[in-house]
């Protein structure tokens, strides 16, 4: 026998359960399904970290469908972000149980309710639902959480982004009677923790080391530049888009995505935002919009743009470089699809460099430091004009370096730092470290007043003589 297929068939699965997942075609269990369904299949508490596309709908999948009896009432639930997935897991797990013959009802918002009131009140042993759409079933009466012994959330970290953490915590709440509890996540941040802590006690955590990510192959650039023009390099990579191009950009906070799509709508740029708290219908509109190619340009976060599967991209933006090294593959990956040319365009400030050069060294990439795009051809003004940016070229200290056409030949150095003090009226910490060559000066000036200080130098003359201050990038 095939010892792909005797992964499976050690563990001594229900008949019909067993026939489906060789129908099915599954060969062996992946890394998370290993993990996750021997503990399930005890009726241990599980915390599984599992991407989608890992297997994690068998891995709770399995346990759940074993431990169900075709009776006509809910015995199980498990809670999705999204329509979408909610739909998916409920007909994966469908295929999973072959002929046992288990009722799974999917209860989800943006749909006719009383049809999916209808066939809850007809007989279900599984429910598979959004959040909002399983406390309105319950609130109504078509659906009792009193029977339910396994409660399974599916990517906790999305419903956390998308604030579904107290719906989801009402409904946990409800199912008194309640023996398992599972819950898969991609990622964990610290609110996830504290989630499953709260859930769960005494659970068992699968960090499953299949978490492999395949690098693309398509163009990479960073560019080195300074928060305040980071709209301006972002206006100069959308210039260049060719009709049927698009586009999406990574912010890391839902606050920048829409301060982003509100920036960009003042420039007469249309691009819409997509995050956690838009409600369901408006994020399945905007992901519809823009998969049929009627939407140019989306900014998403992380966890927003999951499932996002989109192959006419040509162009992603790291507005945000994210703070995970394994973000990045995913963000990059999103273009270069079926063929395509893809390019993948970074955003780094002077506080990004360490993580830039993390995220090169860790995937073996290079990603070429660039200066932004040039206008294309015909194109004379940036659709987003560059800002005056002291932040950009000051150092670690808050001091930018300007170079005045005056060396030790005229002056000294000393006598320079007075005479901008009291040109300028500054205090003296405000001028740092000065440095001399024969026919030229270098002094530090604090970012605070250097805009002011070279206005003062421009307008005046040391002993006759105009001293030309020049920036020296940092």
């Amino acid at each position: 026998m095939n010892s792909a297929i005797a992964g499976f068939s050690s563990w001594d699965l229900q008949v019909p359960i067993a026939k489906a997942i060789e129908a099915n075609g599954w060969t062996e269990p992946t890394e998370i399904q290993r993990e996750a369904i021997p503990l399930a299949r005890q009726g241990l508490n599980v915390v599984g970290q599992a991407r989608t596309g890992s297997g994690k709908t068998g891995a709770f999948g399995i346990p759940i469908l074993e431990k169900c009896t075709p009776r006509g009432e809910p015995q199980a639930i498990v809670l999705c972000p999204t329509r979408e997935l909610a739909v998916q897991v409920a007909e994966e797990m469908d295929l999973l149980q072959g002929d046992k013959g288990l009722s799974i009802q999917t209860v989800y918002g943006g749909t006719d309710l009383e049809k999916q009131a209808k066939r809850l009140n007809q007989g279900a042993d599984i429910v598979v639902g959004t959040p909002g759409r399983v406390i309105d079933m319950t609130k109504r009466g078509h659906l009792s959480l009193e029977g339910i012994s396994l409660f399974c959330l599916d990517e906790a970290d999305r419903m956390l982004d998308m604030g579904f953490f107290p719906d989801v915590l009402w409904i946990f709440e409800q199912t008194t009677n309640r023996e398992q509890t599972l819950l898969f996540s991609a990622t964990f941040p610290q609110e996830v923790l504290d989630a499953a802590d709260e859930f769960m006690s005494d659970a068992i955590h699968v960090m499953s080391e299949d978490m492999e990510v395949e690098i693309p192959e398509i163009d990479q650039y960073a560019i080195k530049i300074g928060r305040a023009n980071k709209l301006w390099a972002l206006g100069r990579i959308i210039c260049r888009m060719n009709e049927g191009d698009q586009m999406l950009v990574f912010a890391n906070t839902k606050r920048m995505v829409d301060i982003l799509s509100e920036r960009l709508g003042k420039f007469r740029i249309k691009a819409i935002g997509l995050h956690g708290d838009l409600a369901q219908n408006k994020r399945e509109k905007i992901i519809g919009s823009f998969k049929e190619g009627r939407e140019s340009i989306v900014i998403a976060t992380d966890v927003a743009a999951r499932g996002l599967d989109v192959d006419g991209i040509t162009h992603v933006v790291n507005y945000d470089l994210p703070d995970d090294t394994e973000s990045y593959v995913h963000r990059i990956g999103r273009t270069g699809r079926m063929g395509r040319k893809g390019e993948a365009w970074s955003f780094v400030t002077r506080e990004d460099e360490p993580q830039i050069a993390k995220i090169s060294s860790t995937w073996n990439m290079a990603i070429p430091v660039v200066d932004a795009p040039p206008l294309p051809e015909g194109v004379e003004r940036d659709p987003i004009g560059k800002r005056e940016d002291w932040d950009e070229v000051s150092d670690n200290f808050g001091m930018v370096k300007i170079r005045l056409s005056i060396g030790k030949s005229d002056s000294t150095k000393w006598a320079i730092a007075d005479w901008i003090t009291n040109q300028a009226r500054i205090p003296d910490i405000v001028i740092g470290e000065i440095s001399q060559s024969d026919d030229e000066t270098e002094v530090e000036i604090h970012v605070e007043k250097v805009a002011y200080v070279i206005g003062v130098i421009k307008a005046r003359e040391f002993n006759g003589r105009s001293l030309s201050p020049i920036i020296v990038e940092a």
